[in-house]
C-alpha cells in the first residue's frame, strides 16, 4: 500500500485559518492532528482496497486521507458547507490523479461533489448534509462506517446509520471515552443503558483503544476511545424494532425503578407489566440494567398483543433512532 501524506498540525491550522474555521465545542469539532492515530483507526476498521466506506464529519480531511491511503472508496457526509468546499481541494493536493467532478444533487436534494481517479473510479464522494437527515447515499452501498463522531450527536448518528444502512457490515468510531463504555457495556454493568441495548440490536460492540487528548485540536476536556462494531442479526422476535426500543426507553427512563414499575405506563398498569415480564422470563423486580436486548424483545412481544387489542401502539416510527 502506498503512503499518502496525511495532515499534520501546521497544515491543519493553516487550512482552518484559510477557510475561516475555528473549531467549536458547540459543534463537537475536534480535529485529529496525529497521523499515527488516523492509521490506527483505519487499521482497526479492517479497511481494504475497494471497500465502500461512509465517514461522518470528515472535517478538514485527516481521516479521509487515511481511508484513501488504504485504497477505500469514501462517502463523506459533512454538515458544514465551508468544510465541504475545502475538502476536495485538500484531498486532490494529497492524492495525485484525482479530479473534482461537477457537483450535483442527490434525489433528496443534498449537494454532492465527486473526486474521480484516472481510471474513472469514484474515490471520494462528499455529501453536504446533516448526518441525521441522510436517508440515502450515492453509489454502491457502504460496507463500513468509519468516523471521528462529534461528541454531541455520536450515539444518535451511530444508531441512525446502523438502522438506515443495512449494508454496513462493520464500523469503527471514535467517541468520548464515557460514551464508548456505554456502547460496549454488557448487561449487569454499571454503564449498561439505552445506548448499550440499542446498539446490541444491530451489532456486537467492543472498546478497542483509548485515545489521549493531545492528538486533537482543540484538545477536548475528556479522553476519547475507539469502538469496533460488527453487524449481527437482530433478536428473533415478532415485535418490531420500534416496539423493542420503546420498552428499552421505558426501562431506563428512571433506571432505579424495578421493571414492573418502569413499564407500568407502557403496559397500562403495574400488574399488567408484571404479567408480561413473567411471561417473558424476566424478573419483575429486576431493573433494566440486568436485561439484555433479547430479554427486552421478549418483553415487547408480551406487551404488543394487549396494546394492539385496545387499538394502541407500542412505540412509534420516527425514522430517527435516538439514544
Amino acid at each position: 500500500m502506498s503512503t499518502t501524506p496525511l495532515l499534520g498540525p501546521a497544515e491543519i491550522r493553516e487550512l482552518a485559518a484559510r477557510a475561516g474555521v475555528r473549531p467549536t465545542k458547540t459543534l463537537g469539532q475536534n480535529f485529529v492532528l496525529d497521523g499515527g492515530t488516523v492509521r490506527k483507526i483505519v487499521r482497526q476498521a479492517d479497511v481494504g482496497e475497494g471497500d465502500r466506506v461512509v465517514e461522518v464529519g470528515p472535517g478538514l480531511g485527516s481521516l479521509t486521507l487515511g481511508l484513501l491511503e488504504a485504497r477505500a472508496d469514501v462517502v463523506a457526509v459533512e454538515i458544514d458547507p465551508v468544510l465541504a468546499r475545502l475538502l476536495p481541494e485538500t484531498v486532490a493536493r494529497h492524492v495525485p490523479g484525482l479530479t473534482v467532478q461537477e457537483a450535483g444533487e442527490q434525489a433528496d436534494g443534498h449537494p454532492v461533489t465527486v473526486l474521480r481517479d484516472e481510471a474513472g473510479r469514484d474515490r471520494l464522494t462528499i455529501v453536504l448534509a446533516d448526518a441525521l437527515d441522510v436517508t440515502e447515499l450515492p453509489g454502491p452501498p457502504p460496507v463500513a462506517l468509519v468516523a471521528n463522531l462529534p461528541y454531541n450527536v455520536s450515539v444518535p448518528v451511530l444508531l441512525t446509520f446502523l438502522e438506515r444502512f443495512a449494508s454496513l457490515e462493520r464500523g469503527l468510531v471514535m467517541v468520548q471515552a464515557e460514551v464508548a463504555d456505554r456502547l460496549a457495556a454488557p448487561p449487569g454493568s454499571r454503564t449498561y443503558g439505552v445506548p448499550s441495548a440499542k446498539t446490541a440490536w444491530y451489532a456486537a460492540a467492543r472498546r478497542t483503544s483509548t485515545i489521549g487528548r493531545s492528538v486533537f485540536w482543540p484538545a477536548p476536556n475528556v479522553d476519547s476511545a475507539l469502538v469496533r462494531l460488527d453487524r449481527r442479526e437482530p433478536p428473533s422476535t415478532t415485535a418490531t424494532r420500534e416496539e423493542v426500543f420503546a420498552v428499552v426507553d421505558a426501562a431506563f427512563a428512571q433506571r432505579r425503578k424495578m421493571l414492573r414499575s418502569a413499564l407500568a405506563g407502557l403496559a397500562g398498569s403495574s400488574d399488567a407489566a408484571t404479567a408480561a415480564l413473567t411471561a417473558a422470563g424476566v424478573d419483575p423486580q429486576d431493573r433494566g440494567e440486568r436485561v439484555d436486548v433479547e430479554g427486552f424483545a421478549r418483553v415487547a412481544e408480551q406487551l404488543v398483543a394487549p396494546v394492539q387489542a385496545t387499538g394502541g401502539n407500542l412505540g412509534g416510527s420516527s425514522g430517527r433512532v435516538d439514544a
